[in-house]
């Protein structure tokens, strides 16, 4: 189902929620500066959410960066989208704080 009904802007209330995160169509992105190893450590945190979500995120790997992509460019962010990105920003804290 899709977050939010109506003529509503819930892309804006979403990125207010989630800090960092940038619109890119009806989707969002997150660029997080990590290294090799928080990288694959992220990576196997996100991958057991999105199973339980039943959700396939984009993750790709760039010099210093992982770029993560939920949703899509043309179809409404779903409420378990919006949920994956919120545990992701917490799998993001978990391998970066000591």
């Amino acid at each position: 189902m899709p977050f939010g009904r109506g003529k509503h802007n819930y892309l804006n209330d979403v990125l207010t929620l989630l800090p960092g995160w940038t619109r890119e169509g009806e989707g969002i992105r997150r660029t997080l500066p990590i290294d090799d190893s928080q990288h694959a450590a992220l990576t196997e945190r996100v991958k057991v959410v999105a199973d339980a979500l039943h959700l396939r995120p984009e993750i790709n790997r760039r010099a210093d960066q992982t770029e993560i992509r939920v949703g899509h460019e043309t179809v409404p962010l779903t409420e378990g989208e919006v949920l994956l990105a919120a545990r992701i920003e917490d799998a993001y804290r978990a391998v970066t704080e000591p």
